[in-house]
């Protein structure tokens, strides 16, 4: 069940700003939630967002990495077992929903 994970240009951006080590660790995380991206209710790692705060993410996921503070949304694209990276942020006051809206209205 194994999903191909694919990168938006911004995402990858997002990804060369981090530190090595914590680099290191969201690829690895990415990694694991590729093998079942699908939301928790259905046995995968996702969770669903939904409405966040006045946000429509419908059909976008998250990761949390509490440790770091990084927070990972993700859209499914269903056609060919895609796992689109959308966002890698700071969970700082839910600014990265604020950049997946944004980024998810452009695609």
């Amino acid at each position: 069940m194994k999903h191909d994970v694919e990168y938006t240009d911004l995402s990858k951006s997002d990804l060369k700003e981090l530190e090595g080590s914590q680099a290191k660790i969201v690829i690895k995380a990415i990694g694991k939630v590729s093998e079942n991206p699908l939301a928790k209710n259905q046995g995968g790692y996702g969770t669903p967002l939904g409405n966040k705060h006045g946000r429509n993410l419908t059909g976008l996921y998250r990761i949390k990495l509490l440790k770091l503070g990084i927070r990972i949304v993700y859209q499914l694209v269903r056609e060919g077992k895609i796992m689109k990276i959308i966002v890698i942020a700071a969970r700082a006051d839910d600014e990265v929903y604020d950049i997946a809206a944004q980024r998810s209205e452009k695609d």
